[in-house]
């Protein structure tokens, strides 16, 4: 298998590049797009998961290490 490399955009999707395979709950092959780098949603607001829609930048996402970051700030004051 060509090498697989997961990116963690911040505030946004996950970008898989490389040779993959997506599988539903029940191990069934998920039908994606054909383009070699795929956006996988990691807001939950896509309307087209598991791939992402965009939407995040629409709902102002927040990655996880800024929305603690902001959440410990905020239990500080």
């Amino acid at each position: 298998m060509a090498d697989t490399k997961i990116q963690v955009l911040e505030d946004g999707p996950l970008l898989v590049t490389g040779s993959f395979q997506l599988v539903d709950h029940e191990g069934n092959p998920v039908q994606g797009p054909k383009e070699s780098v795929v956006a996988l949603c990691r807001c939950g607001g896509s309307t087209t998961k598991p791939f992402c829609d965009g939407t995040h930048s629409k709902i102002g996402f927040k990655g996880a290490s800024e929305a603690v970051a902001e959440t410990e700030q905020g239990a500080s004051i």
